[in-house]
């Protein structure tokens, strides 16, 4: 029997179709299809597959690498750290050191990297399990290049770099912020690459706002959210792609009171912390029932809008 030919001014996929619909319907004649009946997206993502399984762990290995090194020439512990000099100091107990002050609130927003940022990710259907992952994985990779980073544009002492973890906390908390932006739309070599520029500039701007104009910015509303925020919303006009639903979902997080300063300071910024995120709670509920027209709540409110209070908070000095 002669091959199917489809009429003039009928496109190649309508002919595709009509001849599978023969095919399948039970016609001895074989479909001359231009393409395969079934679709080959499998196989394209087994070659997806295997080439992230090839790529994603020289890119792991080699950057681990390049900080091990790094960290190895430029970085070295501080006063309050090293066993050396501590033990030389003028010290009278082991309660005089910072870690013992400094180390509750390190624990607080620590947690928030890894654990609140990787919850306050899986909003997106069948993305959990990535999400979660995936926060991991740049957390991990973000603190440790945000040390050399701070510590580059923010001073070194004798040429070395000292350790600093609460700030390699907030900048990797600004590129988690990103990170919501682009959720579901890169791959992890993509937001391992963004990271590295988001922490060099995060760098760069923090040491701008505080160094340079002397700006005071204790919840760090500028150089944490706003950045992060911002820069998320670039990544994703350069990675736009029209086809894809925007999600309406966004996330944001707190860190009042580990920036400010010792003592009274640091005790209001927890006390009205405290308050207002009860009463702002208190509030989204009743708004998030009211202004739905079945009445229902929306966690989406409850989650982003239980914060806003704390943004009226924040400290204006250290």
């Amino acid at each position: 029997q002669p091959p199917v030919s489809a009429p003039r001014g009928v496109c190649v996929r309508e002919r595709d179709r009509v001849c599978a619909t023969s095919f399948c319907a039970g016609s001895l004649i074989p479909p001359v299809l231009s393409q395969p009946l079934f679709c080959s997206g499998k196989d394209k993502m087994t070659d997806a597959a295997t080439n992230m399984r090839l790529k994603l762990p020289i890119i792991c290995f080699i950057l681990q690498i390049i900080l091990i090194i790094l960290f190895a020439t430029l970085v070295q512990y501080d006063h309050d750290t090293d066993a050396a000099a501590w033990h030389n100091g003028n010290h009278t107990s082991e309660s005089e050191n910072d870690f013992y002050y400094r180390y509750p609130s390190f624990q607080d927003v620590h947690v928030m990297i890894f654990i609140g940022f990787g919850f306050l990710m899986t909003f997106l259907q069948r993305y959990g399990f990535s999400s979660v992952g995936f926060n991991f994985l740049i957390a991990s990779f973000a603190l440790q290049w945000a040390t050399l980073m701070q510590g580059f544009f923010h001073g070194m002492h004798g040429g070395k770099i000292h350790i600093g973890m609460i700030n390699a906390d907030f900048c990797t908390g600004a590129v988690l912020i990103s990170f919501g932006a682009v959720l579901g739309k890169t791959s992890p070599i993509q937001l391992l690459v963004m990271a590295m520029f988001e922490v060099t500039l995060f760098a760069v701007n923090e040491f701008i706002l505080l160094s340079t104009l002397g700006a005071k910015d204790a919840g760090g509303s500028m150089t944490i959210h706003t950045f992060g925020a911002y820069f998320g919303l670039m990544v994703t006009r350069v990675l736009y792609r029209p086809n894809l639903d925007k999600s309406k979902h966004r996330n944001s997080s707190v860190f009042n009171s580990a920036v400010t300063a010792h003592g009274d300071d640091q005790h209001r910024t927890a006390m009205n912390t405290y308050y207002s995120l009860a009463a702002c709670t208190m509030a989204t509920y009743g708004m998030s029932a009211l202004t739905a027209h079945d009445g229902k709540l929306d966690m989406v409110h409850i989650q982003n809008a239980a914060l806003a209070a704390v943004w009226l908070q924040e400290q204006p000095e250290r």
